[in-house]
């Protein structure tokens, strides 16, 4: 049967993973999660002390990132694919507000950037892959046969994001979480490395207001017509 490469890219807490998740177990696809990637370095770089005021020691960074191995193991007692971090299972680490608020900063450095994407082209040898990002399909796989843009208002983003958090107990503000949201957009999206735009040749779904089945479908109903 004829595999394809599904590339799902859009904002920060878009529900991009949710989707790509579904659509990856739904078709028995293999599913990559390129945004834990970018998270779990900027830990890496927490943990060595690495980000400072904002700024990261780029130098220190350039000398480890060959030797930062990301990999991604199912657990089917949690039912879902965790970070693993140089062998250390680091999922729930790398999901923290802490994390988020300085992703972008290390997302947007160069070589971390082309460092992460050749690793996750690796992993699409013999398509049959479904990943998520902010540049899947205009970088990492600009020949994928679906691709699909999702937004939604940031007000709802912050509002999922702080649902999540809570949920884990974590102490969070929704105000916090929205100002974060906000800085995220406006560093993805003017970043010189990769910044987030939206393919040519991509769908855009705007699912602020859809349930987790309505956008699982409509991603479903996309996939089915692109093997045709």
């Amino acid at each position: 049967m004829k595999k394809i490469i599904v590339a799902i890219d859009g904002f920060s807490s878009c529900g991009k993973s949710t989707m790509a998740k579904d659509l990856a177990k739904s078709v028995g696809y293999a599913y990559v999660d390129s945004g834990a990637m970018y998270r779990a370095v900027t830990l890496y770089c927490q943990r060595n002390g690495w980000i400072v005021d904002g700024v990261v020691n780029q130098e220190e960074l350039q000398k480890a990132i060959d030797s930062i191995l990301i990999e991604f193991c199912y657990n089917p007692t949690m039912n879902r694919n965790e970070t693993y971090l140089n062998k250390e299972n680091v999922e729930d680490e790398i999901r923290t507000l802490r994390v988020s608020e300085e992703v972008s900063i290390v997302s947007s450095i160069g070589f971390v950037r082309k460092a992460m994407v050749k690793q996750q082209q690796g992993y699409a040898k013999d398509r049959g892959i479904v990943m998520d990002g902010r540049d899947i399909g205009t970088v990492v796989f600009p020949d994928a046969e679906l691709k699909v843009f999702l937004v939604a208002s940031a007000e709802i983003r912050a509002q999922r994001r702080y649902n999540e958090l809570i949920a884990k107990g974590e102490e969070v503000s929704y105000d916090d979480i929205l100002e974060n949201v906000k800085q995220r957009d406006y560093l993805d999206q003017t970043r010189e490395e990769s910044p987030l735009v939206k393919a040519d040749d991509a769908l855009e779904l705007d699912n602020g207001n859809l349930t987790i089945e309505e956008q699982r479908q409509w991603l479903l109903d996309r996939f089915n017509e692109r093997l045709k």
